[in-house]
């Protein structure tokens, strides 16, 4: 950037920090980008300070307002891992289990067969065969056809198949 830019007081101070951090080369809209970010969180912060004074009561914001506010919001945002020596006992106590033995024969392991979407989701349900006929004899007087037919092959068994029907709630 050129240094004859007459810039706003907030972005020479983003330019500055930038500068002692040892960032040289950027692009401009870079100073923007931080300005908008700095903007955002301190409109954040101010607008909790004043959820929280109002919550106390208070008729202004006070400098407790503005320490919870800042609080809340690095707790919030920020979370620190936990110490090494507590994730390596965590390591240690999970690795005293040993792994399951693999039962698995040779190719590739399968999950049980009710689990997969290839298995059977339907049942055959044959009729006994003197249901089907007494069933047929019913039809047959109900109908009140005047010329019922009097050829019916009886060799071939029916064959009814039923599905699982989901029940919905009403």
């Amino acid at each position: 950037m050129a240094e004859g830019e007459d810039l706003p007081r907030d972005a020479k101070i983003v330019k500055s920090l930038l500068q002692s951090m040892g960032v040289e080369d950027y692009e401009p809209h870079v100073i923007h980008q931080f300005l908008e970010l700095w903007y955002r969180y301190v409109v954040d912060v101010l607008t909790d300070s004043q959820v929280y004074s109002e919550h106390a009561g208070k008729a202004a914001i006070d400098c407790d307002d503005v320490k919870l506010a800042i609080q809340s919001r690095v707790n919030f945002s920020f979370s620190q891992p936990p110490p090494r020596e507590v994730l390596l006992e965590l390591a240690r106590n999970r690795n005293k289990i040993p792994l399951p033995k693999t039962l698995a024969g040779p190719g590739i392991p399968l999950p049980p067969e009710k689990d997969t979407l290839i298995s059977q989701n339907y049942q055959l349900a044959f009729p006994k065969k003197e249901s089907t006929q007494a069933a047929e004899e019913m039809e047959d007087e109900e109908s009140g056809d005047p010329n019922p037919i009097q050829e019916q092959n009886t060799d071939v068994p029916k064959q009814r198949v039923s599905f699982p029907l989901a029940k919905h709630p009403k």
